[in-house]
């Protein structure tokens, strides 16, 4: 670190020029949201799966049961971080990136044309699993690669704009999800939606993968192993504070975040509204999220990263409580739909900020393993449970309302660890 800053020199920036960046940016970006597609389209399907797999005559016990497998995608997670992070900083960015969509690939593909336990028993839920732990796996690899290239593809003054595309890519992901949950909920009845509807959105995203691999192999390298060992090792002690804050940071925003992903789900278990006014609510909360990722990564870069983060943080932890007392009382399309954009709106301006002040305050040489475990031990924590603690807490007391009160909470937290940041961004640390 630089004195009081947050700030680490870069050996790898401004490698490549404006036209290469925004190429190699666009590859990455489409292929870090294939991957966050197929990993998210799970938790859209939850209780077809949960049916598909689990079968119960309690239906609270069958989604139980699915949404724990989906969490079992998150337990290899911080083992994917070590190995493929790792991998990505002895030697690059662009290989590690082509296993985690490769093995991403075979996860998806084995989930989806697995039979039910109808057909094959026992073996049905076993097999999903399994296909779970290669999925959290590739994905936790996936996100320190693909977000120490997007820092390292771009001039220091872009860092916030180009890291937002990977919070971005994931609100595609959902968005494209959602629309494909809410298309085949118009098209199919609630049968075939849990016996076939599941698999045909599971399997758009295997056949994107090909094409998502020829993008990646074209990519120009970011990172140079041997420069970045030449330089010598940073000691951990002076990146220690940004790792802890930094989990604090991504465990407050994972919870927040599957908890957006869940409203799907919660808008039929728990509201009692129909498929298609869930999906509409949850694609709705997806898809404003990625024009605001944008604004906030370019916010970031203009008023600093603490700014950006800190303001944004307030607004939302003021409107928690007043928008679920809302879509819960009201329990209609335009309550849902309306809620759901205004927390979306609040909560998606400082995520971008977060990871470009996460990411570029970690020494290259270990940015990407750094980076992917900060982001992957929290979530394996917090975003394997959340949707399963949620769905307890609602059933346990029988409000709605729980889960406001479940965000609420960590949305605080969130909001102390960023007043304790300290500033990272390049413009503001040069004025």
């Amino acid at each position: 670190m630089n004195g009081r800053h947050g700030s680490i020199p870069d050996s790898t920036q401004d490698t490549l020029t404006l036209a290469q960046a925004r190429r190699a940016v666009l590859a990455v970006t489409i292929g870090n949201g294939l991957e966050f597609y197929d990993f998210m389209t799970f938790a859209f399907f939850a209780i077809a799966i949960g049916q598909t797999f689990f079968p119960s005559v309690n239906p609270y016990l069958s989604l139980m049961a699915s949404l724990a497998t989906f969490g079992a995608g998150f337990i290899t997670r911080p083992l994917g971080a070590h190995v493929l992070g790792g991998y990505a900083d002895r030697v690059g960015r662009k290989p590690a990136m082509m296993v985690s969509m490769m093995l991403m690939g075979l996860g998806i593909a084995l989930l989806a044309l697995t039979p039910g336990y109808a057909s094959i028993g026992y073996a049905a839920p076993l097999i999903a699993v399994i296909a779970r732990l290669i999925q959290g796996f590739a994905l936790g690899g996936e996100v320190g690669s693909a977000s120490a290239y997007l820092l390292e593809a771009v001039p220091s003054g872009r860092r916030g704009l180009s890291i937002s595309l990977q919070g971005v890519s994931q609100d595609i992901a959902g968005t494209i999800g959602g629309l494909v949950g809410l298309g085949l909920s118009l098209v199919m009845t609630e049968a075939q939606l849990g016996t076939i509807g599941w698999r045909i959105a599971l399997m758009l995203g295997v056949l994107i993968v090909p094409v998502a691999l020829l993008m990646r192999g074209s990519l120009p390298e970011t990172h140079q192993p041997a420069a970045a060992r030449a330089t010598g090792a940073v000691p951990f002690g002076r990146y220690a504070r940004v790792v802890l804050l930094g989990i604090v940071l991504i465990a407050s925003s994972t919870s927040g975040g599957y908890i957006f992903r869940y409203m799907a789900t919660y808008g039929q278990a728990s509201l009692h509204l129909s498929g298609a006014v869930a999906f509409a609510g949850q694609t709705a909360n997806t898809a404003v999220a990625v024009v605001v990722g944008v604004f906030g990564g370019w916010l970031s870069d203009r008023v600093g990263r603490r700014p950006a983060m800190i303001w944004p943080q307030l607004a939302f932890l003021a409107a928690i409580l007043p928008c679920f007392v809302w879509l819960t009382t009201a329990r209609t399309a335009t309550a849902f739909i309306g809620a759901n954009v205004i927390l979306s709106v609040l909560a998606t301006t400082q995520f971008s900020a977060i990871y470009a002040a996460i990411t570029e305050s970690l020494p290259p040489g270990v940015r990407a393993r750094t980076f992917a475990l900060i982001y992957s031990v929290p979530v394996a924590v917090f975003g394997g449970s959340t949707q399963l603690i949620v769905t307890w807490l609602l059933h346990a007391t029988g409000s709605p309302m729980a889960i406001a009160w479940y965000l609420t909470g960590f949305v605080a937290i969130g909001l102390m660890a960023m007043i304790a940041f300290r500033e990272s961004a390049p413009a503001r640390l040069s004025g």
